[in-house]
């Protein structure tokens, strides 16, 4: 599984790169603090497959890395090759790029 650490993430996001970021923690999750992904909960992923570009890197962020793994790994089964894995997810984010942002 391709990973990418939160630094490499706020590179791409600062440069501007084309990629797609979908945050599949629960609604509840994500209106407490996001990056601005797209919102796909875990249970949704192969079912809004649709949503999700394959065409460009995506990037699957959770609270810690253990479900976008888990998302990734649905999501390869159906053909996907683009995807990276963030690394310690949003709690990582806000330990090492913006303490600010509300975790739980």
């Amino acid at each position: 599984m391709q990973e990418i650490t939160v630094e490499e993430l706020k590179r791409m996001k600062d440069a501007g790169e084309d990629f797609q970021l979908i945050d599949v923690r629960e609604d509840f999750e994500y209106e407490m603090s996001n990056l601005e992904g797209k919102n796909i909960p875990l249970g949704g992923v192969l079912i809004e497959t649709d949503k999700i570009s394959k065409d460009k890197p995506v990037v699957v962020m959770c609270r810690s890395g253990k479900r976008s793994a888990m998302a990734i790994m649905q999501l390869e089964a159906q053909g996907y090759t683009n995807l990276y894995n963030l690394q310690g997810g949003i709690l990582a984010w806000a330990d090492q790029i913006d303490p600010s942002i509300s975790v739980y």
